[in-house]
C-alpha cells in the first residue's frame, strides 16, 4: 500500500512555488490592455525640455523596458512625449544633499488620435559629491531611478 503522505507533500511544495516565485520577481502576466484598445505600443523619442542632455532618452527607454517586461512593446499605440527637470537645491544645510525633480508629460495616441494625456513628476535627494563630477554621477544616477519610476506610474496611468 501506498503512503498518503504524497499528496500532502505535493499541496505544501505547490504552495511554496506560488509563494517564492512572486518573491523572485516572477509573475504570471495576462499581457497590458491600454486605453483606446491596443494592446501593444511604441516608444517614440521624447522631447528634452531640461538641461539634462541624457534624461529623455532614460525615460523612453525605461519605457521600452517596462512595455517589454509587460509584453506589451510592438505596433499598437504610440507613446512620445516632453521631459522637464528641475533641481540641485540643498536640502541639507552644507549641502550635503541636493534635491533633482523629473516630471514627465506623456501622450498615448492610437491612429494619430490622442487617447489619453498624463503627467507624472517624481522627486528624489541624491548626495552632492565631493567635486562637481561625482555630484553630477550622483545626480545621473537618481534622474536614472526616477526614469524608471515615471515609465511604471505612465504605463499604469495608460491602462485600461
Amino acid at each position: 500500500m501506498r503512503p498518503r503522505r504524497a499528496r500532502p507533500v505535493a499541496a505544501l511544495a505547490a504552495v511554496v512555488a506560488a509563494c517564492w516565485l512572486p518573491a523572485c520577481g516572477y509573475a504570471v502576466s495576462t499581457g497590458l490592455r491600454l486605453q483606446g484598445g491596443a494592446s501593444h505600443a511604441t516608444v517614440r523619442p521624447f522631447e528634452n525640455r531640461s538641461s539634462d542632455p541624457d534624461v529623455a532618452g532614460e525615460v523612453a527607454a525605461a519605457l521600452r523596458r517596462e512595455l517589454a517586461l509587460r509584453r506589451a512593446e510592438g505596433e499598437g499605440a504610440v507613446i512620445d512625449g516632453e521631459v522637464r527637470t528641475q533641481g540641485s537645491a540643498a536640502t541639507l544645510p552644507g549641502g550635503a544633499t541636493a534635491r533633482v525633480v523629473l516630471e514627465v508629460r506623456a501622450r498615448l495616441s492610437r491612429g494619430g488620435q490622442v487617447v489619453v494625456e498624463r503627467t507624472v513628476r517624481r522627486e528624489a535627494d541624491h548626495l552632492a559629491g565631493a567635486d562637481a563630477l561625482e555630484g553630477e554621477a550622483r545626480r545621473a544616477q537618481a534622474l536614472h531611478r526616477l526614469a524608471g519610476e515615471a515609465a511604471r506610474a505612465l504605463l499604469d496611468g495608460f491602462a485600461e
